[in-house]
């Protein structure tokens, strides 16, 4: 396993005041201290995004190929009205193909008490859908706005905590990305 897997940490929004981008690129920095894995982070508004009900030839192949190198995905998604951005499922549904047999975990952001838990939990039959493995752990960050502080570093309040459930998340994800390598090599 000389070779690095490749995250792909995805900003569920391109909304203007985000504050899920805060948690995003958290994850993302979190993720470049694990041994063997490579970060790509992904700003849905660095992309020009199909319009809903493209066909597939309405890619942008910047993402695509992010998607098709990605071993693994780490969507960070805020909860709007109880659901998932239109943005992020525009990014989904543009690369269906890419997401076969790659493992995926969740991060849900809410300025409430539920930290996107319902945003999270909507998403689920569209991941499998798209044949992404569901990992097990989730992380959730409820009253996002309390969480980081003005130059959007986290508070030292909290950090102790993230760090503990992120570094489950990319446990259970970095172990489904070797595994699910592993055979998609095979088959």
């Amino acid at each position: 396993m000389d070779e690095a897997l490749v995250i792909a940490v995805i900003c569920g929004t391109t909304r203007e005041g985000r504050e899920s981008i805060k948690a995003a690129r958290w994850i993302a920095e979190f993720g470049r201290t694990q041994p063997q894995v490579e970060i790509i982070f992904v700003d849905p508004k660095d992309f020009h995004l199909p319009p809903d009900g493209a066909p597939q030839d309405g890619r942008d192949p910047k993402y695509s190929e992010i998607t098709e190198r990605a071993d693994a995905f780490f969507i960070v998604t805020p909860e709007y009205n109880h659901g998932y951005p239109g943005s992020l499922k525009r990014l989904l549904d543009s690369e269906d193909d890419n997401y076969a047999h790659k493992p995926v975990a969740l991060a849900g952001v809410s300025n409430g008490a539920w930290g996107g838990t319902r945003a999270c939990e909507a998403l689920l039959p569209v991941l499998r859908t798209l044949g992404l493995a569901v990992s097990s752990r989730t992380v959730y960050f409820p009253r996002i706005q309390e969480i980081f502080d003005e130059q959007n570093s986290m508070k030292p309040d909290f950090t102790e905590g993230y760090t503990k459930s992120v570094q489950g998340a990319y446990d259970d994800l970095i172990w489904l990305a070797w595994a699910l390598k592993t055979a998609r090599a095979k088959a």
